[in-house]
């Protein structure tokens, strides 16, 4: 009689800073090191979405996204709070400030490979304050995109060849 996958042991067979791989009885897959968890944010400002571009390694090209951040990714702040992150990383990839940042809870992206979670967040009462862009290195593009042309964004972009985060069909509407 076989072990069923639940019940194997978990064995990990790589661990980095950010990421560890790991098998469980037939399945490898991916996981957050160190607890790490995300923070994704949909700030929708006087009918506009941020969104934000930038390269992505594992991809090999830029990919549109909504913004996004580590929660808890420096040593100093492990215990920090998803909310505040979610404030942190919206003005540092966006420049924007959200005076209202309400928690929509924990959703899978990907759970037959990576078992990483991530915390989504609305943004209300937005301010610019900066021009964004990230931290140093991130070279972040900043979209402010009406949401009836959202469509027409995302098929220019991939005209273009940029890769779409699957987070946007939070926002696309069949016609």
């Amino acid at each position: 009689m076989s072990t069923l996958d639940s019940d194997a042991p978990v064995e990990t067979m790589w661990e980095g800073r950010f990421i560890t791989a790991k098998r469980q009885g037939r399945w490898e897959y991916v996981s957050r090191s160190r607890g790490i968890r995300a923070a994704v944010i949909l700030a929708i400002d006087d009918g506009h979405v941020l969104l934000v571009e930038q390269y992505r390694v594992p991809l090999g090209k830029n990919c549109v996204e909504l913004p996004a951040g580590l929660v808890g990714d420096h040593d100093d702040d492990s215990d920090e709070d998803a909310s505040l992150a979610a404030v942190r990383e919206l003005e540092e990839e966006t420049g924007y400030h959200a005076e209202v940042i309400e928690d929509c809870g924990e959703f899978y992206s990907s759970p037959g490979m990576v078992s990483e979670s991530f915390s989504l967040f609305k943004a209300d009462g937005l301010t610019k304050v900066s021009e964004g862009g990230g931290v140093e290195g991130e070279n972040i593009t900043v979209h402010r995109i009406a949401l009836e042309a959202l469509g027409e964004f995302i098929d220019k972009k991939r005209t273009e060849g940029t890769a779409i985060d699957v987070k946007l069909l939070l926002l696309l509407q069949p016609k």
